[in-house]
């Protein structure tokens, strides 16, 4: 029999099982959701670990691209479409994660950017901010959308006249 060190406190009692239609629902630490995992805690640990792995895995096709000499053009669009887009869905704009996730986020887009010889965003980039602007202006132009009310437009922005060279 296990006991623990008197702390002067008692454990409360474990929450009452849960059921649905007479059937128990099963506790888990964690579980899959529209591509992220979410954990007991609500830490993104285990999220952010499955994304790592699966960019990891897809640095391989990149670097066979790299061998086959391909443009660097060609690699840019190959690591924005297949690599930089796994995490971009599972990584929502509140997300802040830890410093040691961002290292870890961070060491793949270092690696990738080894392979194809050029500076790379770091995530969520320019693919996951044109979604989510693309996604504002549908329920800004959508008055039936529950979240209508919540954006206010901004004024129209001055173009800065830019040299391209």
């Amino acid at each position: 029999m296990e006991t623990s060190p008197p702390t002067g406190r008692t454990q409360p009692p474990p929450p009452p099982p849960i059921t649905l239609d007479n059937s128990p629902v099963a506790t888990v630490d964690s579980f899959h959701f529209l591509g992220t995992i979410i954990s007991r805690d609500l830490k993104w640990e285990l999220n952010i670990s499955s994304l790592i792995k699966k960019a990891q895995q897809r640095m391989f096709f990149l670097r066979q691209l790299k061998k086959f000499n391909l443009p660097r053009t060609m690699m840019v669009q190959f690591y924005t479409s297949i690599i930089e887009s796994t995490p971009s869905p599972s990584l929502p704009g509140f997300l802040q994660p830890q410093s040691r996730d961002k290292t870890r986020l961070r060491r793949v887009i270092r690696s990738a950017e080894r392979v194809i010889g050029c500076d790379l965003p770091f995530p969520p980039g320019p693919l996951h901010d044109s979604r989510a602007l693309k996604r504002a202006r549908k329920i800004i132009a959508d008055p039936s959308h529950p979240g209508h009310g919540l954006f206010s437009p901004l004024p129209p922005r001055q173009e800065a006249a830019v040299d391209k060279n």
